[in-house]
């Protein structure tokens, strides 16, 4: 497994601690998931195509993000219009790489500053996730763009049985396939002792929310809350790779 920690200071007040890790899990031969990790940015990669055509998708996805002018170290001037511009340029370089083989999902939060307050600017297309640990409140903000979840949206199948759907993998829009590649966004104030988790599928497909809110809820540094997850997943069965961020605000 590959992690690693950091911290960095935000507004004066402020601190952003994080971590993360990502393994190639017991099943699959190549990590096809990529992380960037660099405050102001934070967003996980999960590639698409077997071979090394997923893997590539997934490294230029997040390759571009940290080139984008807006997302520069102590930057928060980044904004959902610009984001979606970045996502595009990714989208197109892909697609130019891999011949429209491979794809990627992307999810993460970027912080961002507006009107003299802190935002965490939450992007997402595909299923891989970003979730929200706020005052004992854990929930998923990202939304699956997939087939069990437009399933469950319609009433026609439940959470958990979504969660066993023999095409839960099957994603609606993704980043280098040709069809979809609009993101979503959120916008939420960042407030003290907010915790944000972001991962691949490889984690939610073994742990359940509650697990990983048991996890997150008694595990105090986000390095250690990485890996507990992580290593939970593995215990789980680990048929995926598995890719997670954790990133904690907190007043000096």
């Amino acid at each position: 497994m590959n992690s690693q920690s950091a911290a960095t200071a935000l507004e004066p007040g402020f601190t952003l601690s994080y971590g993360y890790g990502t393994d190639r899990g017991l099943s699959r031969e190549i990590n096809e998931d990529s992380l960037i990790a660099v405050d102001p940015v934070f967003a996980v990669a999960d590639g698409m195509g077997g071979h090394e055509a997923g893997e590539i998708a997934s490294a230029l996805c997040v390759r571009t993000l940290g080139s984008m002018p807006q997302l520069a170290a102590g930057v928060r001037s980044a904004t959902a219009v610009a984001l979606q511009e970045c996502i595009l340029a990714a989208d197109s370089q892909i697609r130019n790489a891999t011949g429209g083989r491979a794809g990627t999902t992307l999810s993460g939060v970027v912080v961002a500053e507006q009107m003299g307050v802190l935002y965490w600017l939450i992007m997402n297309i595909g299923d891989s996730r970003t979730y929200h640990l706020s005052r004992g409140d854990f929930r998923q903000i990202s939304v699956d763009h997939s087939e069990v979840q437009e399933l469950v949206d319609a009433g026609r199948i439940t959470r958990e049985e979504a969660a066993v759907h023999p095409r839960r993998h099957v994603v609606t829009r993704a980043l280098g396939t040709g069809g979809e590649n609009e993101a979503d966004f959120w916008l939420l104030p960042v407030q003290e002792g907010d915790r944000i988790l972001i991962c691949s599928d490889g984690l939610t497909g073994e742990l359940s929310d509650e697990h990983m809110f048991r996890i997150l809820s008694t595990v105090g540094q986000p390095q250690e809350a990485v890996d507990a997850l992580i290593q939970e997943a593995l215990r789980s069965g680990g048929r995926d790779n598995v890719t997670a961020i954790v990133v904690d605000a907190r007043i000096t």
